[in-house]
């Protein structure tokens, strides 16, 4: 189907681009959204009419996004989360979870705007990237831990992956150790075999 995009979107084009894609990507997402008009001569025409004032929309949504992407950038956010010793997660953060976490801290984010490369199912510091506006992206830090003491640890670099008594045999640990030869037995001669 074609579209005449109303607004940039990502990986298909720029306001006012016509565009091809799958029927139901239009009739779900695009059409309902108001992020796409059907390609009809008649819709051309009416975008025609609107461009500039779609213009002048996305221009002061991209300046809020932008006055709302210097306050977020680079912030740091605590997701505490239950693991195992190993700092695997007993399930995995989402974009539905970080998109609470950021509201909690103060700042307007949908799921939808929430962008994860991979899933979450480890514990540490995670970078986040955030899309306020399809032009104006930032990024955030989530820091994924068992406890809020944990997470400040984890903030000054600290494994906290590590049990603590493996963490203590670790630091203690001599590696010369592991190859010495046990000493001989008195009245043995080192030699196998039997006497005949």
């Amino acid at each position: 189907m074609q579209v005449i995009l109303l607004e940039r979107v990502g990986r298909l084009g720029q306001m006012g681009d016509v565009v091809n894609v799958k029927d139901g990507y239009a009739r779900n997402y695009l059409l309902p959204k108001g992020k796409a008009l059907r390609a009809t001569k008649e819709n051309m025409e009416e975008f025609q009419k609107r461009r500039v004032q779609l213009e002048a929309r996305n221009l002061e949504l991209k300046k809020e996004a932008e006055a709302v992407a210097a306050k977020l950038d680079g912030h740091t956010f605590v997701a505490i989360r239950q693991a195992g010793d190993t700092g695997q997660l007993y399930g995995s953060v989402s974009t539905r979870d970080i998109a609470e976490i950021v509201r909690n801290g103060g700042f307007t984010v949908d799921r939808t705007q929430v962008i994860l490369d991979r899933a979450i199912k480890t514990l540490g510091l995670h970078p986040v990237k955030i899309r306020l506006h399809p032009e104006v992206e930032v990024k955030v830090t989530l820091n994924v831990a068992r406890s809020e003491e944990e997470a400040a640890r984890q903030a000054r670099g600290e494994d906290v992956t590590v049990v603590r008594e493996e963490r203590l045999e670790l630091e203690t640990f001599n590696p010369e150790t592991l190859f010495e030869q046990p000493p001989a037995a008195e009245g043995s001669t080192g030699e196998t075999g039997s006497a005949a």
